[in-house]
C-alpha cells in the first residue's frame, strides 16, 4: 500500500516554451509516514504534491496508488481525491461555504455519499481538528485565522483521505500557531493511522516532527532519510541553499571542537540533554 512515482519528469509549456520542473523522479511513500519536504523554492516540491493527488499529470513516467496507475482509465479523480487528501498553502482561501458545517460537507457530498454518512463524516472530521458545535453555523468567513485553517483541513479529512499531503501548512502563522496546527497532524497521523507529507522551509519544524525528510533540488530528490541522518550533510545541504536546524548546527560547532558528543541531536531540547549528560 503506497504511493509510488516511477521515472516522473514534469514540463510547464507556456507559449510553447516548455519549462523542466521534475526530472526522472522515483519516489515512494508508504503507510502511516510522517514525511517533511523541504528544497528552495522552484525545486518541484508543490508539482511533486500535485502530482501525488492528480491535479497535474505527469510528462513521463507514472503515478501509482496501491499499484494501480491513476491516470488509467479505471481510475476516477473523485477514487484519488478520497484517497489523496491536498491541504494548499493558506488553505483558509479554500473556504466558500455559507456555514462552516456545509463547507466541510462539501467534499464527501461531492463524493456521492449518502447524506447521513456526509454529516457523519463532516461532523468528525470538524471534532478531530477542534471545532465545537458553537460554530457549525457560523460563517467560515467570521473565524479567527488559525479556525479558518481547521475547517479548511476538516473539509479534506471528512473525506477520509489515507495520505493527506500538505503545501506549507504553517505559512503566515505564529510560533503558537505552528505547534497548535503541527499537534493537530500528528494527532491525526497517531489516530487515523495516516500518512502525511507536509511542505516545510523551516528547518526547525522538519526536526521536530518528520520521522523521514525528502529533500529536492532542480526537480529531483537528492537526500531522502530519517531526519537525523539527513541533517548530517551540513555541507551538501549548504551547498544546494539549505540550512540544517540552529540545534544540530550547534552540535557539529561543538563537535568539531572536539566535544565527545555521540548523539546526533536535531531539536533543542535534544542538545540540552546531550550536553547536560556529558
Amino acid at each position: 500500500m503506497s504511493i509510488r512515482l516511477s521515472n516522473v519528469s514534469f514540463c510547464y509549456v507556456n507559449g510553447g516554451e516548455r519549462t523542466q520542473v521534475l526530472r526522472n523522479l522515483s519516489l515512494e511513500i508508504g503507510k502511516n509516514e510522517l514525511i517533511g519536504l523541504v528544497g528552495q523554492t522552484g525545486s518541484g516540491k508543490s508539482t511533486l504534491l500535485q502530482l501525488m493527488n492528480g491535479l497535474e499529470r505527469p510528462s513521463e513516467g507514472r503515478v501509482l496508488l496501491d499499484g494501480r496507475d491513476v491516470a488509467g482509465k479505471d481510475f476516477s479523480r473523485k477514487e484519488l481525491c478520497s484517497k489523496v487528501g491536498l491541504v494548499f498553502q493558506y488553505p483558509e482561501h479554500q473556504l466558500f461555504g455559507a456555514t462552516v458545517v456545509e463547507d466541510v460537507q462539501f467534499g464527501p457530498g461531492n463524493l456521492g455519499w449518502e447524506p447521513l454518512q456526509v454529516e457523519l463524516s463532516a461532523f468528525q472530521a470538524l471534532k478531530d481538528v477542534g471545532i465545537g458545535e458553537e460554530l457549525l453555523d457560523v460563517s467560515p468567513l467570521a473565524l479567527s485565522g488559525g479556525q479558518k485553517r481547521r475547517v479548511a483541513l476538516a473539509g479534506v479529512l471528512a473525506m477520509k483521505p489515507e495520505y493527506l499531503i500538505l503545501d506549507e501548512p504553517m505559512a503566515g502563522l505564529d510560533p503558537a500557531g505552528r505547534r497548535e496546527i503541527f499537534q493537530l497532524l500528528l494527532k491525526l497521523h497517531r489516530d487515523r493511522n495516516m500518512s502525511i507529507v507536509f511542505v516545510s522551509h523551516s528547518m526547525e519544524d522538519v526536526a521536530e516532527y518528520a520521522k523521514r525528510v525528502i529533500v529536492m533540488h532542480q526537480g529531483k530528490v537528492v537526500l531522502d532519510g530519517a531526519a537525523r541522518q539527513i541533517f548530517r550533510f551540513e555541507k551538501e545541504l549548504e551547498h544546494i541553499g539549505l540550512r540544517i536546524p540552529q540545534a544540530a548546527r550547534f552540535m557539529h560547532r561543538l563537535r568539531d571542537a572536539g566535544f565527545p558528543l555521540e548523539e546526533e541531536c536535531i531539536t533543542p531540547e535534544e542538545a540540552v540533554q546531550c550536553i547536560l549528560k556529558q
